[in-house]
C-alpha cells in the first residue's frame, strides 16, 4: 500500500482546507512553539497560573466548603492565589468562613503551591513509569544546577521525602503540644494544618487569631519558627549539607549553601534584637521577657515571608515597621518554598558593593570569585523588584486613597504594608486586606503572583523564546558618569 501523503492525511484529519505543504508549515509551526516558546521558564509561571485557576474554581463551584454565602470570583481569585503562591493574605476568616473540607482545600493549594505543581507532576510520571519531558526536568530540576553531582530525579526525591518527612514531625509534635488545651482529637486537624502552612511557608492558620492565643508558649512558637525556617532555606542547602556530611564526601560546601546560612543566620539574629529593642515598650510590654524574645524570634523569622503572627501588626512602632517591610523584600532562600528577593540576592549585592569599596573588579566570597552574569542577574532582580512594587504602590494609593482619603497617611502606610507584604509572598497585614476595593484586590493578587514566581521569571515568560542573535562585534566604548 502505498503511503498516504500529508494531504490525505490532513484531509482524513478533517482538514481539508490545508494544503500538503500548507499542513506540513502548521505541523511545523506547532512543534516551534512546543519548543522553543514553551521554556522552562514558562511552564513554571503556566504552572502556577494553572494551579491558581483550577483553585479559584474549586472554591466557587465545590460544594460544601462554606460555612456562610459562596465567595465572588474576585474573592475566591484572592484566596486561591493566596494559598497557591504561599502568601497567606486573607479576605475572610479562614477558621470561621470556611467549612473543614474547605480548609482541607486550601491546605492542598498551600501544600501544591509550597512544591510547585511541577514537582507533584514529575513524580507522578516517574511513579508510572513514564518520564517527564526536558522542559518539565528543567523546570523542576534547573535548582540543582549549583550542585553537579545531583541529578534533577534525585533532588525531586528527596524534595518530596523532606517534605512529607518533616511536615509529619511537625504535625506530631503539635499535637503533642495542643491536646491538652483542644483536646486530643480536636487538635489534630489544626495540628495538620499549621505543620503543612509553616513549612511551606503559608502563613494560612484556622485560628481566627492566628498564633495570638500561643504567645507564651515556647514550644508552639519554637516548632512552628522550625518548619518554617526549613522550608526557606532551600532543598540545594539540604542535599549539599547531606552531600557533605552524611554521605561524608570529600566536596567542600558551595558558595550557595554558604551564603545562604551565613546571611540567614545574620537576618535571624539582627531581627531578634531588634524586634526586642523596638517593641520592648509596645506590643512585647506585656510579656515576661522569655515570652518577649521567643516573641521577637518567631517576628524575626516570619516576617521573612511566613506571615503568623502571634502580636497585632497595626501596633508596631515605626522602626519596627520598617524592619519588618524590609524583612519582607529579603524573603527567604531560593530552591525553598519562601517568597521575597532572597537572600542570596541580597548576599550577592553586598558583596558587590564591598568589592566597589575595597576597589576590586572582581566580586569574591569564601575562596571563590562570583561570575559577573551572576552579579547581573541579582542587580536585575533587585531592580525588578522595587520598580514592580513601586508602580504597584503608587496604583494603590490611586485606588484606596479616592477623594478625602487622599491624605490619610495611616492608610497610605497600610497600603504600603499590604503591597510589600503581598510581593515578598509574607501574608501579614495592618488590617488592610479586607477594606481593598476590587482593583485593589487584584493589583495584590498580581503581586502575590509576581512575587511568587520571581519578576525575572514573569519577564522571561512573558518575552519571546528565540532571542535575536547577538552580534558578533562591540560598540566603542564611552563612560557614563554614575554617582
Amino acid at each position: 500500500m502505498a503511503a498516504e501523503s500529508s494531504a490525505e492525511l490532513a484531509q482524513g484529519a478533517g482538514a481539508p482546507l490545508l494544503g500538503g505543504r500548507a499542513w506540513d508549515a502548521h505541523l511545523r509551526g506547532i512543534r516551534y512553539f512546543t519548543r522553543a516558546h514553551l521554556t522552562a521558564t514558562r511552564l513554571f509561571v503556566l504552572s502556577f497560573l494553572f494551579l491558581i485557576l483550577a483553585g479559584t474554581s474549586g472554591i466557587l463551584f465545590l460544594p460544601g466548603l462554606y460555612v456562610g454565602e459562596r465567595l465572588g470570583f474576585i474573592d475566591a481569585l484572592f484566596t486561591a492565589t493566596s494559598a497557591v503562591c504561599v502568601t497567606g493574605l486573607i479576605v475572610v476568616d479562614t477558621a470561621t468562613y470556611f467549612t473543614p473540607l474547605g480548609q482541607v482545600w486550601i491546605a492542598f493549594l498551600i501544600q501544591l503551591g509550597g512544591l510547585g505543581i511541577l514537582t507533584f507532576t514529575t513524580l507522578l510520571i516517574r511513579l508510572v513509569g513514564g518520564r517527564a519531558g526536558l522542559h518539565v526536568e528543567e523546570a523542576v530540576g534547573g535548582a540543582a544546577a549549583s550542585l553537579p553531582h545531583l541529578e534533577p530525579a534525585a533532588l525531586l526525591r528527596a524534595v518530596v521525602a523532606l517534605t512529607f518527612t518533616v511536615e509529619a514531625t511537625g504535625a506530631l509534635v503539635l499535637w503533642l503540644l495542643w491536646r491538652d488545651d483542644l483536646g486530643n482529637v480536636a487538635a489534630v486537624w489544626p495540628a495538620i494544618f499549621h505543620a503543612i502552612s509553616a513549612f511551606c511557608n503559608a502563613g494560612f492558620s484556622v485560628f481566627s487569631t492566628n498564633l495570638v492565643h500561643f504567645r507564651q508558649s515556647a514550644g508552639t512558637i519554637a516548632v512552628i519558627s522550625a518548619l518554617i525556617m526549613l522550608g526557606g532555606l532551600g532543598f540545594i542547602v539540604y542535599e549539599d549539607l547531606r552531600a557533605r556530611y552524611a554521605l561524608k564526601t570529600t566536596r567542600r560546601l558551595s558558595v550557595h549553601t554558604r551564603l545562604v546560612l551565613v546571611s540567614s543566620a545574620a537576618l535571624l539574629a539582627g531581627g531578634t534584637l531588634l524586634y526586642l529593642l523596638f517593641e520592648v515598650g509596645y506590643t512585647l510590654r506585656e510579656l515576661p521577657w522569655l515570652h518577649r524574645f521567643t516573641n521577637a524570634w518567631l517576628m524575626a523569622v516570619t516576617s521573612r515571608t511566613a506571615g503568623f503572627n502571634t502580636v497585632d501588626y497595626a501596633g508596631l512602632s515605626n522602626p519596627a515597621l520598617f524592619l519588618t517591610v524590609t524583612l519582607m523584600i529579603i524573603g527567604g532562600s531560593p530552591a525553598g518554598t519562601a517568597g521575597g528577593l532572597k537572600t542570596t540576592t541580597i548576599a550577592l549585592l553586598a558583596l558587590s558593593l564591598l568589592a566597589r569599596l575595597r576597589g576590586e573588579r572582581h566580586v569574591s566570597a569564601f575562596g571563590r570569585t562570583l561570575p559577573d552574569e551572576t552579579i547581573q542577574r541579582a542587580a536585575g532582580l533587585m531592580l525588578g523588584g522595587v520598580v514592580l512594587l513601586g508602580i504597584s504602590v503608587f496604583a494603590l494609593t490611586m485606588t484606596e486613597l479616592p477623594g478625602h482619603q487622599g491624605v490619610d497617611r495611616a492608610h497610605f502606610t497600610r497600603i504600603i504594608f499590604e503591597a510589600h507584604s503581598a510581593f515578598g509572598t509574607v501574608g501579614l497585614s495592618m488590617g488592610a486586606t479586607a477594606t481593598l476595593s476590587p482593583i485593589g484586590r487584584l493589583i495584590i493578587i498580581f503581586l502575590m503572583f509576581a512575587g511568587r514566581v520571581g519578576p525575572l521569571a514573569l519577564a522571561a515568560a512573558m518575552a519571546l523564546a528565540r532571542r535575536r542573535a547577538r552580534p558578533r562585534y562591540r560598540y566603542a566604548e564611552e563612560d557614563v558618569v554614575v554617582g
